[in-house]
C-alpha cells in the first residue's frame, strides 16, 4: 500500500518563472523501518522534488506502488546532505538522490549500494550567447579573452562544490585546459537550488551556469542571452546524476526487485506517455504542465532505470568527491553499486 506522508505538501515549483522551490521534511523523520529497523512491512523512500527524480512522482501518480507487497512512507528533503543524515541515522531505506550523497552514505559503512540510475547526462552547461562564438573559435582561451574585454572573470554559477552540476563543470573545464582554481578568467560561484540559478541567469548576475532540466527550458523559453553550449552527453556519455540508493536489509528482500519494477514502468510510462507525465510534474513537483511538457522533449531528459548505462562514467565523480574531501578515498563500481537486483528483473 502506499500512504502519502501526512506532512508532504504540494510543491510550489518556481510559480512565477518556472524554476524549484522545494519544501522540505527535514526534522519530521521517525516511523519508518530504516536500514536498521525491524520488519520490511513498510519502506521508507527519501526522494527530492526535482525534475531527475521524476519515476518517484509517476509511481506516486500512477498509483504503482500499490504492486509492492510494503507500505510505501515518502519522505521529501530540499537536499542530498539531509538525506544521507537520514539515512545514517537508519530512518531510511531507500533514497533517491544525487550519486555523490550515495557515495558519502556508502563511504560511511552505511550498509546500502545504488541499484538503479534515475536518469543519465541531464545537464548541460550554458553560457551567454555573446560567448558561444569566441569558444568554438579558440576553446578555453575564449575566459582569458572575455576577462581582457571586460575587465573581470567568466562567472559561472552552480550548485555547491561537490554537486553533480559542479563536478561536470570542473570536469569540462579540466578537459579543456582551463583550472576555475588557478586561473583568474573563471569563477564558480556555489547558488543553492535551481531557483535561485534561473534568478541568477535572469538578473544578469551570473555569465553560465551547469544545470539541469528545467532551467534550459525556462531561459529558452524567457529568452534568455544565456543558452546551450554543451550537453553532458557531449562531455561525459553515461554521466551520472540522480539514482536509487538501498539499504542491504532491502536489497537482500524481494522487495527490491518489488521496488525496481514498478521504477522500470515509470521510466517506460515517461517515454511513452509524456503528456501525462507533465501532469505528474504539475502536480507532484509544481512546475507548469505546459512547460514541464517542453521540458520532456530536452537532449536531457534521459530518464533511465538500469545502473550500468552510468557505471563507466561514475569513476569520475568518485575521483572528484575522493578530491573534495566527501570521500575517505575513491570508491569502485563495485563499492557503489548493485547491478543483480535490475539484472533479475
Amino acid at each position: 500500500m502506499y500512504e502519502r506522508n501526512a506532512g508532504a505538501s504540494r510543491r510550489s515549483f518556481l510559480a512565477a518563472a518556472g524554476g524549484t522551490a522545494a519544501v522540505g521534511l527535514a526534522g519530521c523523520l521517525g516511523g519508518g523501518s530504516g536500514s536498521g529497523g525491524g520488519g520490511l512491512d513498510e519502506l521508507t523512500v527519501a526522494h527530492m522534488p526535482i525534475y531527475p527524480d521524476l519515476q518517484w512522482y509517476v509511481m506516486e501518480g500512477e498509483g504503482y506502488f500499490s504492486e509492492i507487497d510494503a507500505e510505501i512512507d515518502g519522505r521529501e528533503f530540499t537536499d542530498g546532505p539531509a538525506i544521507v543524515q537520514a539515512f545514517a541515522g537508519g530512518d531510511i531505506d531507500i533514497a533517491m538522490f544525487g550519486i555523490v550523497p550515495a557515495m558519502i552514505v556508502i563511504d560511511k559503512g552505511i550498509a546500502a549500494q545504488v541499484t538503479a540510475a534515475n536518469i543519465r547526462e541531464p545537464m548541460g552547461i550554458m553560457a551567454k550567447e555573446s560567448f558561444r562564438d569566441t569558444f568554438e573559435e579558440h576553446g578555453g582561451d575564449a575566459f582569458a579573452m572575455w576577462e581582457d574585454e571586460r575587465g573581470r572573470p567568466f562567472r559561472f554559477g552552480t550548485f555547491p562544490q561537490g554537486s553533480v552540476p559542479d563536478v561536470l563543470l570542473r570536469y569540462w573545464l579540466r578537459e579543456i585546459g582551463v583550472d576555475p582554481e588557478a586561473n583568474d578568467s573563471v569563477e564558480i560561484r556555489e547558488i543553492n537550488g535551481a531557483n535561485s540559478v534561473w534568478q541568477a541567469i535572469n538578473g544578469g548576475d551570473i555569465d553560465g551556469t551547469s544545470i539541469m532540466e528545467p532551467v534550459p527550458t525556462i531561459a529558452q523559453e524567457e529568452g534568455s542571452s544565456v543558452t546551450m553550449l554543451r550537453t553532458a552527453a557531449e562531455i561525459l556519455p553515461g554521466q551520472p546524476a540522480a539514482v536509487t540508493l538501498m539499504s542491504d536489509a532491502v536489497r537482500d528482500s524481494p522487495l527490491a526487485t518489488q521496488f525496481l519494477e514498478q521504477h522500470v514502468r515509470a521510466t517506460e510510462f515517461i517515454g511513452k506517455s509524456p503528456d501525462a507525465t507533465a501532469q505528474h510534474v504539475e502536480s507532484g513537483i509544481g512546475m507548469p504542465a505546459d512547460r514541464a511538457r517542453t521540458a520532456l522533449d530536452s537532449p536531457l531528459s534521459n530518464f533511465v532505470t538500469d545502473p550500468a548505462s552510468i557505471n563507466e562514467a561514475t569513476p569520475v565523480f568518485s575521483e572528484f568527491a575522493a578530491d573534495n574531501g566527501q570521500i575517505g578515498e575513491q570508491l569502485t563500481n563495485d563499492q557503489i553499486f548493485d547491478f543483480d537486483v535490475y539484472d533479475s528483473l
